[in-house]
């Protein structure tokens, strides 16, 4: 195996600096209150159920904006959509990256804004839309002009999506859904919702489940609430169908195969927050080493002291191991298929995010009360990535799939195991 990073994507990361220096930093400084210790205060609309204020998302539409007219937002998306046809070892090198420079307006640690782009749904969209959902909504999406919103999880469904209890019938030429959607992602600003419904099949199968595209304001749809989270402002409204009638030309792929769609979605965010994930917990290792250099107790510095030495070894050390592992699970599913290697995603996913926790903690006990602070990053980064370790799959729902490719059950159709 080649283990050198290609040239194109050590080059695409250099002048992706090159431009976060130059157009993001500065804009980012333009808005300090946004980035600094009243971040999470600045952001939320506390009035509007805790939904993003339209100030911060209209920041990150400049951001995006800015990106895709120096060519570096599209990089991942494939070349008929106007990117590069970014591969997924090339994505996780760049994630990787872009958290290791810590939190900032190139990547907020807000969802999953980036100045690279991370767009499943156009993924899902330019795989399994019809020609007339393509033309609707592919470039609006990909701009920024429109939202759509992300429903699968239910109040008494999460990781086991292929139980879901939300239905549609046919009524003539149309659907009638009815049923409802917990964390639904990007409700409160998205044109259409993809709703994922039984429309035949049995309880616990994944054949029988369609997706549809539900415009959020037809009648019957409707958000009761959004869910206050561990990292605010939150966009995981519940939501509710009560005959909501779509066309027929709403269904997304194939009747009765909706969660082929929920499969691509989560398999492209499953390595990219392992990547991300990686790169946090970089970014935490280096802070406290270089704080470790600096500070001085008991007369010598704390680095000295091999309590403190040893914590950040095994961080380091567990870095490199799943690193190398990230890298070649992104390889591999260049080579064979997103699928393919559906349990090596699983292993770094589960082992990514868990070490995001673990060097964030151990940032906040190494730099003491300071590190406890909001004026450092790591309270942060923590409340952000600890959600990785639900969505797209739980920590057990990626133990599941390791252990479905070691003793043979299950199939790469089983639950898609998302809670988004």
């Amino acid at each position: 195996m080649d283990w050198t990073i290609p040239d194109d994507v050590q080059q695409f990361v250099t002048d992706l600096d090159a431009f976060i220096d130059r157009e993001i930093t500065p804009l980012e400084a333009k808005h300090p209150q946004f980035f600094d210790h009243r971040r999470e205060y600045a952001r939320t609309d506390w009035e509007r159920d805790g939904f993003p204020k339209q100030e911060w998302r209209e920041l990150l539409l400049e951001a995006r904006r800015r990106s895709d007219a120096a060519g570096f937002f599209r990089f991942p998306l494939p070349r008929a959509l106007g990117g590069n046809d970014g591969s997924n070892l090339a994505m996780a090198v760049v994630r990787e990256h872009l958290l290791t420079r810590g939190s900032g307006l190139h990547f907020p640690h807000a969802d999953e804004a980036s100045v690279v782009a991370n767009l499943p749904l156009a993924l899902v969209l330019h795989e399994y839309g019809t020609a007339e959902q393509r033309e609707r909504y592919l470039e609006p999406l990909i701009r920024g002009d429109i939202e759509i919103a992300f429903g699968l999880t239910e109040p008494g469904h999460g990781s086991d999506a292929t139980y879901l209890e939300t239905t549609a019938r046919r009524d003539g030429d149309d659907w009638i859904i009815n049923g409802a959607k917990r964390f639904n992602s990007l409700v409160d600003c998205s044109e259409v919702d993809l709703v994922f419904a039984r429309t035949s099949g049995q309880a616990g199968k994944a054949d029988g489940i369609t997706a549809f595209l539900v415009p959020t304001d037809a009648p019957g749809f409707s958000v009761p609430f959004n869910h206050w989270t561990f990292n605010m402002p939150s966009d995981h409204s519940e939501v509710h169908l009560d005959d909501v009638r779509v066309p027929a030309g709403a269904v997304v792929g194939e009747v009765g195969r909706g969660l082929d769609c929920a499969q691509l979605f989560v398999h492209e965010n499953r390595i990219r927050q392992a990547a991300s994930s990686l790169g946090a917990a970089e970014y935490c290792i280096d802070e406290s080493v270089r704080y470790a250099q600096e500070r001085v107790v008991f007369g010598k510095p704390l680095h000295e002291h091999q309590g403190i030495q040893w914590q950040l070894v095994e961080l380091q050390t567990d870095a490199e191991l799943i690193r190398n592992t990230i890298y070649k699970t992104a390889a591999m599913m260049d080579e064979l298929g997103k699928t393919a290697v559906t349990d090596k995603v699983a292993m770094v996913n589960l082992r990514s995010n868990q070490l995001a926790c673990r060097a964030a903690d151990r940032a906040i006990q190494i730099h003491g009360g300071v590190g406890y602070t909001r004026h450092k990053q790591f309270e942060h980064i923590y409340r952000h990535h600890r959600r990785y370790r639900i969505t797209e799959g739980t920590d057990e729902l990626q133990l599941r799939r390791i252990a479905s490719r070691m003793f043979d059950f299950g199939s790469t159709r089983g639950p898609a195991g998302g809670t988004t």
